[in-house]
């Protein structure tokens, strides 16, 4: 691999994920302004879906990141890298979507986790292989 490139393909996921994080927590700021809520969500449904999107994503994310970056530096072809960091954020960005929507189960919070859990699968083979070879 040409060593120019180590690490491009996981600056753009790690950029996205931070992105997205970033997303999720000005949600939660403007649902507290909104209904003047400075500390826990006061039993607001909103709020409390729309922290647990950004909890559950801050939860998930850092994990998925050392992996992406791991992958990346240990030589991994871009597509790899690129495979993974789509799956993760889809994956989280579907869950969010899901969990901010509905206090209950559904089929983007279970699609979102299933993709989310897929990207790990993903990252732990690509990850064992590449320390094997």
């Amino acid at each position: 691999m040409d060593g120019t490139n180590v690490g491009h393909a996981a600056a753009l996921w790690v950029g996205l994920h931070i992105l997205l994080v970033l997303v999720l927590s000005l949600l939660v700021v403007q649902l507290r302004n909104k209904h003047k809520v400075f500390l826990g969500d006061e039993g607001i449904p909103e709020l409390a879906q729309a922290i647990r999107a950004f909890g559950n994503a801050t939860e998930y994310v850092p994990t998925g990141l050392a992996g992406l970056i791991v992958l990346d530096l240990s030589g991994a072809t871009p597509l790899l890298v690129h495979i993974a960091g789509f799956l993760l954020l889809v994956g989280r960005v579907v869950h969010a979507i899901g969990l901010y929507n509905s206090v209950s189960t559904s089929v983007a919070r279970a699609l979102g986790m299933t993709m989310t859990w897929c990207a790990y699968v993903f990252l732990i083979a690509a990850t064992l292989i590449s320390a094997i070879l």
